[in-house]
């Protein structure tokens, strides 16, 4: 995994998890379900990346 992909991955999963603990706590549903799929998406990039690296093995 490349440290620059890794490093997107691990601060979209941040920014996500901080945007759905923010809609819940204000009662925001949007904003959940959007702090969701930020995450969601920086887990399919880490999972992405850490899948090329078993290959290269």
């Amino acid at each position: 995994m490349t440290a620059g992909e890794k490093a997107k991955a691990k601060t979209e999963q941040a920014k996500g998890k901080t945007k759905e603990a923010a809609g819940s706590a204000i009662g925001n549903d949007r904003m959940v379900a959007e702090g969701q799929a930020e995450k969601s998406t920086g887990d399919a990039r880490e999972a992405k990346e850490k899948a090329k690296d078993a290959f290269k093995r």
